[in-house]
């Protein structure tokens, strides 16, 4: 579990060990200047301390002295840049389930709508699916509880629970007249990271919506899936990661590896030249060569990035859409015992196979497509990106904020996923030899040389 929980968002276990070791050692030969910053460290303490018994003993009312602690540690890591946080037990198991993408539970996409749970849909061979849960269907009671009244996370975390344990929903169901009760019992329950269709009858078209444990293998599955539904016409492979905001780094590199057959995949760089990493592909491109379109837009951020980043250096893939979020930094998780939660700290910064860095910039696409967004939506379609944080870390060079992140819900009217379908039909839009803006029907060409790199 050790192992697992310090590889989160874009970490790197033998990283966060080399840190310990390497930073312990290090303080048993300091010079005057490190003792004179040492002792002045000692004094700010002493005042934090000051301060601390100030507020015990003279509070309007007694404060919760843990509270008091864990807000202390929350504003020291927030002070530092936006990803670095602290997380309370609960926020540490929470997040260990996500990256998980498995947990107890039932196996239903739920929604809040007035009030209510509205089931989206049942996952496949799951407690609910069995039961016959369907779509739409209005929870009100969770056992003797009801629903009203709760955030969709409290009836969530309610529904979720050992495997092989019981709970009572009760329904109510379009087009009948009394509610229905059902008993379930919990099973444990696989996050679908990786969704695929076969596309115009004979392209792959495969969306990663998150990077947990389960998307490496969930994208290999849907990989023979469509080349055995599509057989010998396979076009190509569309890999869709807009509005993916990331997640395990480990993942990034296996599902970058799934399409390379060899070269640098992301490079790592801390405060320390000991702690620079660099992750290589290992021979075998799981699509055999076939082209790759990868879909990206302001939404994509992190293990995103680090995979469109990987496929564009190696011109593997063709980019199309708007440029990306720009979060170039690593996380460590780092926990803290039992029921102390956890620090995500940001150790280090990660650098494309070219040793660009896309912090604060995004990775600007091949052939750029803006969407025709709905008038009352255009004002809540930008992603504003990393350079927006504030106290983000700053980029070496121009940095760029926003982005569009629109996705059409229908697939008629998205106009990225059009270009995707004739590019690999063969209409070629020149994306090797010069970034296109595509904004309307007409695509129109920039002369300046297009940048392979992520910046």
């Amino acid at each position: 579990m050790m192992r697992k929980t310090s590889v989160i968002l874009l970490s790197a276990a033998t990283g966060a060990a080399l840190t310990l070791l390497v930073t312990q050692p290090r303080a048993m030969f300091m010079g005057s200047s490190a003792r004179a910053a040492t002792s002045d460290t000692y004094r700010q303490l002493n005042l934090f301390g000051d301060v601390f018994e100030r507020v015990r003993s003279d509070y309007v009312e007694k404060p919760d002295d843990s509270k008091l602690v864990e807000s202390a540690i929350s504003g020291m890591l927030a002070g530092l840049d936006p990803h670095s946080s602290y997380m309370d037990a609960k926020s540490f198991r929470d997040m260990q389930v996500q990256t998980r993408g498995e947990f107890g539970g039932l196996g239903i996409e739920v929604t809040m709508e007035d009030g209510l749970i509205k089931v989206v849909s049942p996952i496949d061979d799951t407690p609910a699916s069995k039961a016959g849960i369907m779509a739409n269907d209005i929870i009100t009671m969770l056992d003797d509880e009801q629903v009203q009244g709760l955030t969709l996370n409290q009836a969530v975390e309610k529904m979720r629970g050992p495997v092989n344990t019981k709970i009572r929903l009760k329904i109510i169901r379009k087009g009948l007249d009394n509610p229905i009760e059902v008993t379930l019992i919990r099973d444990n329950i696989r996050v679908r990271s990786v969704r695929a269709h076969v596309e115009a009858d004979d392209i792959g078209y495969i969306r990663i919506t998150t990077f947990n444990e389960q998307t490496t293998e969930g994208l290999k599955k849907e990989i023979a899936n469509l080349q055995n539904q599509i057989g010998d016409k396979l076009k190509g492979f569309i890999i869709d990661l807009r509005n993916n905001p990331g997640g395990l780094l480990e993942e990034a590199v296996t599902v970058s590896d799934a399409f390379l057959e060899r070269g640098e995949i992301v490079s790592t760089r801390g405060r320390n030249a000991e702690e620079t990493q660099r992750r290589s592909a290992h021979p075998g491109d799981l699509t055999k060569g076939k082209p790759l379109i990868v879909l990206v837009n302001g939404g994509s951020a992190s293990a995103s990035e680090i995979v469109a980043g990987a496929l564009q250096d190696h011109k593997r893939a063709t980019l199309v859409g708007t440029r990306s979020f720009g979060k170039g930094s690593v996380q460590t998780i780092i926990p803290l015992g039992s029921g102390n939660g956890a620090l995500r700290l940001t150790t280090a910064r990660y650098y494309t196979p070219s040793g660009k860095s896309i912090q604060a910039k995004g990775i600007v696409p091949d052939i750029e497509v803006l969407q025709d967004v709905p008038d009352e939506l255009k004002s809540r379609t930008d992603t504003r990106g990393e350079a927006s944080l504030r106290g983000h870390l700053k980029s070496d060079g121009d940095e760029k904020t926003g982005s569009q992140s629109y996705v059409p819900p229908d697939a008629k009217d998205d106009k990225a996923l059009k270009l995707a379908d004739d590019l690999l039909h063969g209409i070629k839009a020149s994306a090797t030899a010069a970034p296109t803006a595509v904004t309307g029907d007409k695509a129109s060409n920039d002369k300046t040389p297009a940048n392979k790199a992520a910046n």
